[in-house]
């Protein structure tokens, strides 16, 4: 089948009608909360509920202004009781990051991962949309994180690249106007902090349907079962080349089958029987957040956790933004206009993302669903 071209200044039109994906791949998209990169460090914290750890590990949070940064030319906020969260998980290929390789030699910052998360009104349903890093993007103006003045806008460039401009305010200003979308909070974790955060919970358990060598990230696994520590699971989720078509959009289909496995096991963790255990793990997971001004404390990041942890399984639909390959350059994605327009006015309007949405998307073959055993 001709892979669908993307949407954009430069796109080219697919006319055929496309049929409506077979209902098993819709429902390998309805996973848990484990899909998201910041679910273990919030299981975490709600392990940490009404002990006196709260002060030590607020001052812990990083936390941006994204109100003032951002100030009035933002999209309307929506009145209807839902809440919408950037998550984003980020590095620096520098320092203890470096190790694992990667598309970045200058040591850039780049969100790695990213996705928006909306509870609905009732708290009892969720969505997940993960956005591609290589999908290409009109990015509005922004502060440049480093201090050097107004970074001009541009019409077309990777999405990633606005966190790598701006940071977290810019990648929160980039979603806003792709999206249409007011983002309630942003919530950050780094790379770094979430291999120590698996080191602290004694590895995770993994089961691979074929084996994995990827010279980028240095991971090498045989098929079968293994016990991944810190450093490997980071090197898995970064894993590009080595599964799928290669291409951004498998890895983001591992990642959410690792992730899977890792909350399984986080689940099954005695944190209140083990204080000091829970002490470590706490102080790591806080480390490594960044969140804006209203989200930066235990307590509210517990009680996030708690409407999630409310959410089941079959309430929480997980779909990654339509895209099809960009004409200009087959090696990026770019959203496929009208499904794109059905996700963001799903969301907006507070109902689950329609079927018709992921009809002809590229992400539908990413071809990284299979590489975990579930």
């Amino acid at each position: 089948m001709v892979p669908p071209t993307g949407e954009g200044p430069d796109a080219v039109s697919d006319q055929e009608e496309p049929h409506d994906p077979p209902p098993s791949a819709f429902r390998r998209r309805r996973l848990v909360r484990a899909a998201l990169v910041t679910a273990v460090v919030l299981a975490v914290l709600a392990g940490a509920a009404g002990t006196a750890l709260y002060l030590k590990l607020d001052g812990n949070i990083s936390q941006i202004d994204i109100e003032e940064a951002l100030g009035g030319d933002r999209p309307e906020d929506s009145d209807n009781g839902s809440t919408d969260v950037l998550v984003l998980g980020s590095d620096t290929r520098t320092g203890e990051n470096g190790a694992f390789g990667g598309d970045d030699p200058d040591g850039e910052a780049r969100s790695d991962t990213a996705m928006i998360l909306h509870v609905n009104e009732d708290h009892d349903a969720a969505t997940v949309v993960s956005i591609p890093r290589d999908t290409i993007v009109p990015r509005p103006a922004c502060e440049r994180a480093d201090g050097g003045g107004e970074a001009p806008a541009v019409e077309r460039t990777m999405f990633n690249e606005a966190y790598g401009v701006g940071g977290p305010v810019c990648a929160v200003k980039t979603v806003e106007a792709m999206t249409g979308l007011r983002m309630d909070h942003f919530l950050e974790v780094d790379f770094a902090g979430f291999e120590r955060l698996v080191d602290a919970l004694g590895g995770v358990e993994v089961t691979t349907n074929e084996a994995i060598e990827d010279s980028d990230s240095h991971l090498r696994l045989s098929a079968g079962t293994h016990t991944l520590s810190g450093r490997e699971s980071l090197a898995l989720v970064r894993t590009r080349k080595a599964v799928g078509d290669g291409s951004d959009l498998g890895r983001i289909q591992l990642q959410q089958s690792f992730l899977r496995s890792l909350m399984s096991q986080v689940d099954g963790v005695d944190l209140v029987g083990n204080p000091k255990r829970l002490y470590d793990l706490a102080d790591t997971a806080t480390s490594s957040l960044t969140t804006d001004s209203d989200l930066a404390s235990v307590r509210k990041l517990v009680d996030l956790t708690r409407t999630l942890g409310d959410i089941g399984p079959d309430a929480t639909q997980m779909v990654t933004l339509p895209v099809g390959y960009d004409p200009a350059d087959p090696n990026r994605v770019a959203p496929l206009t009208e499904q794109s327009r059905q996700v963001w006015d799903a969301l907006r309007e507070d109902r689950p993302v329609p079927r018709s949405a992921i009809r002809d998307s590229a992400a539908e073959e990413g071809g990284g669903n299979g590489v975990l055993r579930s």
